[in-house]
């Protein structure tokens, strides 16, 4: 495992951002999601990222995130800015900004659409990364961006002052051990269902999507691991094992999760921001045959459960529609 101090937290909520019924962002809700995370166990939120939907918030919804995001968390969770930009200077304008607002580390996702050349990427970091004093989390995640970050390259940015970590949703467990032998980065899992698989050969924590309904196993996976406890681990990683499958298989990990938030009560509205949609019939059904099998979880209760189907169908368009500008 690296021997570099980690600055990020090790139980990581990649924040979904609760909308009211007509898209807009629900800032009650917002405060109350991110106080519960913290006080089930996180010790890191992430804002403003995938899970987030950070292609379609505004700039000024993205940088108040942040900010109260830092007030609600009052130093008991490290609170990191997701997102980014694929332009490179806009993705600069958006990490300053977030740093005077007090979050204390980002997280770069690979540039999308744009299909850099590795040399595309490598300046990319750089520049992001020396535009800012913050500890820097590389986000690694090809499913979506449609290029990965080849091993070289992220061993000549690991030689970068602020570069201190990958959250790795490439599932290359053969790189990530590469990486960790060759270099002080710290790593992070990207995907919910292997997460104890990542521990295992010395990730540093994990940035979970299924986290945001419940923390509290995640903390027990990673205060397990931490002092060599596997059998532990392993017992909850097979209790979690159904309701990272509700999150992760069926439809997009931050549809599920408001589909599912919105059932316990917790959220005031499942709704999505287009192009993305609520659950079809069939998804939803899917959804809640797998939250079925969820037995023993540890801070969590699906005996009050009622999802509303209805009010997760379709997507919103947000009052300032067209641009995340």
């Amino acid at each position: 495992m690296s021997s570099k101090e980690n600055p990020f937290g090790q139980v990581l909520v990649a924040l979904v951002t609760p909308f009211d019924s007509a898209g807009e962002v629900d800032w009650e809700a917002t405060e109350r999601h991110i106080d519960r995370c913290i006080s089930n166990g996180a010790d890191g939120i992430v804002v403003t990222g995938t899970t987030g939907e950070t292609s379609t918030l505004t700039d000024p919804e993205k940088l108040k995130l942040v900010s109260l995001a830092k007030s609600v968390s009052g130093g008991r969770a490290k609170i990191i800015t997701g997102g980014g930009s694929n332009e490179t200077a806009h993705a600069i304008e958006l990490y300053r900004a977030s740093e005077k607002l007090g979050a204390d580390g980002v997280m770069i996702v690979t540039p999308y659409y744009n299909k850099p050349t590795q040399a595309g990427l490598l300046t990319h970091f750089r520049l992001v990364a020396d535009a800012t004093d913050l500890p820097v989390i590389l986000y690694d995640i090809p499913g979506r961006t449609g290029v990965p970050i080849a091993y070289e390259t992220i061993i000549r940015l690991a030689k970068h002052p602020n570069i201190l970590a990958v959250k790795d949703a490439k599932g290359d467990f053969s790189q990530v051990s590469r990486v960790l032998n060759q270099t002080d980065l710290l790593y992070f899992s990207g995907d919910d269902a292997n997460v104890l698989p990542h521990l295992s050969i010395g990730a540093a924590g994990l940035i979970g999507v299924t986290a945001n309904l419940v923390a509290e196993p995640y903390r027990v996976i990673v205060d397990a691991v931490n002092r060599g406890d596997l059998h532990t681990a392993q017992q909850m990683h097979r209790k979690l094992e159904p309701l990272v499958r509700a999150v992760m298989t069926h439809v997009p990990g931050t549809v599920s999760a408001k589909y599912i938030l919105h059932g316990l009560g917790r959220i005031s509205s499942p709704r999505v921001r287009l192009p993305l949609v609520g659950p079809e019939e069939w998804e939803a059904a899917a959804i809640e045959a797998d939250l079925d099998l969820v037995k023993d979880l540890p801070g969590i209760d699906f005996s009050n459960f009622r999802p509303d189907r209805n009010a997760a169908a379709g997507g919103a368009l947000p009052k300032i529609a067209g641009t995340t500008r």
